[in-house]
């Protein structure tokens, strides 16, 4: 009698999973299907009326055509332009994995919010140029029937850059590219800074540039929601859990020199549910690692960076978690409320943070002295020692400031050249990569979205041509230097 009542259960959980598959895809006239076979094994299985084992409503679908891994901005923006752009290829189902939808560590939430177009490559200033462009229609992008409009709140009030007598010529040179890629900069001589930001020490600077037009900062937490509330409602599943491994299959070719290589393609992922030891495979036809700082550790899953040194095969995804501090001040005689965001020539930064005279800012530490990642503790030292000093100099109201609080955020550090990679792995051919921007990665998360929706889509980049990116720079040493990292 026991083993017939366990043969029952195990029957209801297996038919309840098998309803419970591809939820996002039901019809109506399936639906009525489904209500039937329910009728129907109802009245052949003793005991209470149907109610199945198990709640599966929280597991993955069994196949997705896109697995995202990241559910951060840029994952979400993936998400988003792959459903928008859709109709060239037909209807796509994309499912987001994200293991903290609390986003409690995410670089996202942790952010200041910033965005400019003062780089020094083209790209770059392309990518946050459609950003501003994309925040200032925001509700017109991510519009979602019935829900509020969003709020960015942005702060349109530029960044400020100084330069030395020795970076002078760099912002010049620098300057004249954001003009040609129609960004509004202006550059200005000690004297003319001191005029229009007299609170402003001078001292050492020979040059700043400001931006006029669509920079300042705004509300990441609000992009984020955003993002996900809009591809939630254009049919994106989610999936709170962990990817612990991909499976493969592999074929051979030769190049034209003769070598043979090794082609993979990943076809299941295996998502580890939260709290649990077991995982749920996911059939797919295409990976994208937007897994912010952890991305270089899910290339690996895909045995990236495993082959011999040397080799394409032997070249790791250079991206790893670096902490960065954000400290928060009160100045009751710090700089008003048309203080843009000021970007030290020591690197150190302030800006702004609401009307109560408080301003967030921080450095980003020296090689030899980039703390521990392990964990999102704060060194308070770190500002009284290294931030301090050059704000109070470079702001001599600063002198007075008290520390209210302070937090730590992750970058996804590119050791490699400090820029985003974007696009394909040439021998995982179905993994793209939306990750290591460095710390400007919310701010141009839509013009990426965008570019890897493309490729995806159409095989290349159409709107902005980002193949200085792709993944092979990193195997032929091709560093793309940007001057301007914050």
């Amino acid at each position: 009698m026991l083993r017939r009542v366990l043969r029952l259960a195990s029957g209801r959980a297996l038919v309840a999973r098998a309803l419970s598959t591809r939820r996002g895809g039901s019809t109506p006239d399936r639906d009525g299907k489904v209500s039937e076979i329910k009728k129907k094994i109802q009245s052949i299985l003793p005991g209470e009326p149907w109610n199945p084992l198990y709640d599966t409503s929280h597991l993955p679908p069994e196949r997705s055509d896109v697995v995202i891994v990241g559910g951060g901005v840029l994952g979400l923006s993936v998400a988003y332009w792959l459903k928008k752009l859709e109709n060239r290829r037909g209807a796509i189902q994309v499912l987001v994995v994200e293991r903290d939808h609390t986003y409690s560590q995410a670089s996202t939430a942790l952010s200041i919010g910033g965005i400019r177009q003062q780089f020094s490559l083209p790209e770059n200033i392309q990518l946050s140029l459609f950003s501003a462009n994309f925040l200032r229609n925001i509700n017109e992008y991510l519009a979602v029937v019935d829900a509020p409009p969003l709020d960015l709140q942005f702060n349109p009030l530029g960044y400020l850059l100084l330069a030395s007598e020795k970076g002078a010529a760099t912002m010049e040179s620098n300057v004249k590219v954001q003009r040609q890629e129609g960004a509004k900069v202006c550059l200005m001589s000690p004297e003319q800074l001191q005029n229009k930001f007299p609170w402003i020490n001078t001292k050492g600077v020979a040059l700043a540039s400001y931006g006029m037009e669509n920079e300042g900062w705004f509300d990441p937490w609000c992009l984020l929601q955003g993002l996900r509330r809009k591809v939630q409602s254009m049919g994106v599943l989610f999936c709170q859990g962990e990817v612990t491994r991909f499976i493969s299959s592999s074929s051979h070719m030769k190049t034209t020199s003769g070598k043979e290589v090794t082609l993979k393609r990943i076809y299941e992922v295996h998502v580890k549910m939260d709290h649990s030891m077991e995982y749920q495979p996911v059939e797919c036809a295409l990976v994208i690692n937007a897994a912010g700082a952890w991305s270089g550790q899910v290339a690996e899953l895909a045995g990236i960076g495993k082959g011999p040194p040397g080799t394409l095969q032997g070249t790791r995804l250079p991206v790893e978690p670096r902490k960065r501090y954000v400290y928060l001040w009160h100045c009751p005689q710090g700089p008003g409320l048309e203080a843009p965001l000021v970007t030290d020539m020591s690197g150190a930064y302030f800006r702004r943070e609401g009307l109560g005279n408080n301003y967030l800012g921080g450095l980003s530490p020296i090689e030899e002295e980039e703390p521990d990642p392990g964990n999102l503790e704060v060194d308070y030292d770190f500002f009284q020692d290294k931030v301090w000093p050059p704000l109070a100099q470079r702001v001599p109201a600063f002198e007075t400031l008290k520390v209210r609080s302070a937090w730590a955020g992750y970058y996804d550090y590119n050791t490699f050249d400090q820029n985003g990679v974007v696009g394909p792995h040439p021998l995982v051919v179905n993994m793209y990569f939306a990750a290591g921007f460095s710390g400007h990665g919310l701010q141009q998360a839509p013009g990426v979205g965008r570019a890897v929706a493309e490729m995806v889509l159409e095989g290349h980049f159409q709107t902005i041509d980002l193949s200085p990116f792709l993944f092979s720079r990193f195997y032929l040493g091709e560093k793309i230097q940007e001057h301007v990292i914050i």
